[in-house]
């Protein structure tokens, strides 16, 4: 067996329509798993379609998964279509809200909460009891740079991507000793919509390129290796790990 093979392995990428998520999905598919692209994006349908006339073996599942039953429902409805297995998780969804922190609405709070956070542990939950059940499985979260960092008026958000990076390990510490792994992808400063103030902002897009030892801003692309290897065997004997994608920015 080939360590990177996914072939034939049944994923679903929440988030999938767009960034990040995008990326991992393309990754996944490109290297032969079949893949729920699961988002709230009303052109999910043309993407998985243009993805199948590639070649790929690729669904679309519209669904907001801020809401408990939506979750759920999505969930049942993901496992439906991929013959009721899933090898593969990855929590790619997430959203994003900026203000002042003396000044941050709760209502926005309570939102990056329900899907940065909440929504991802239940899918972990939902999922590793059918991976349990199976006696394996890959999850992968998505948690951040600012899992290190506090950020500057995201305060939301960076509570909830620290979440992610402490879930991660929690649920290791439960579940490899069942056959899953639990491991998580923190992304650098990435030129995806999510931080398009942050790259036409022209001060601050060069304070961030000179502090990254690649001189770049990562891409969609860079995600693919990683999420890769977390997918596959190459993987089996790492647990809880965080692991930054970053173009060396941490080092700085």
């Amino acid at each position: 067996m080939h360590l990177f093979d996914v072939t034939g392995k049944k994923a679903v990428v929440t988030g999938a329509s767009r960034g990040l998520g995008r990326g991992m999905a393309e990754g996944l598919l490109e290297s032969g798993a079949e893949v729920v692209l699961l988002a709230t994006n009303p052109k999910l349908a043309e993407i998985a379609e243009d993805y199948g006339k590639k070649g790929f073996h690729c669904h679309a599942l519209i669904a907001d998964i801020g809401g408990r039953a939506e979750r759920e429902a999505a969930f049942e409805k993901a496992l439906s279509l991929l013959g009721g297995r899933i090898d593969i998780l990855v929590n790619a969804a997430g959203i994003q809200r900026r203000h002042f922190s003396e000044d941050f609405p709760l209502e926005d709070w309570d939102q990056v909460i329900a899907i940065n956070q909440t929504a991802v542990f239940h899918l972990c939950q939902l999922a590793g009891k059918k991976m349990i059940a199976q006696g394996h499985g890959k999850i992968i979260n998505i948690s951040s740079m600012l899992a290190w960092f506090g950020g500057y008026t995201v305060p939301a958000y960076a509570a909830s991507k620290g979440a992610v990076s402490q879930l991660t390990k929690a649920l290791a510490n439960e579940w490899a000793s069942k056959g899953i792994n639990v491991n998580a992808i923190a992304p650098g400063y990435m030129a995806t919509e999510m931080n398009s103030a942050l790259v036409a902002d022209a001060g601050r897009n060069a304070e961030i390129s000179a502090r990254i030892p690649a001189h770049r801003w990562g891409t969609q692309d860079d995600m693919k290796g990683p999420v890769i290897f977390l997918a596959s065997a190459a993987s089996d004997y790492l647990n809880g790990a965080v692991i930054p994608v970053d173009g060396g920015y941490l080092n700085r």
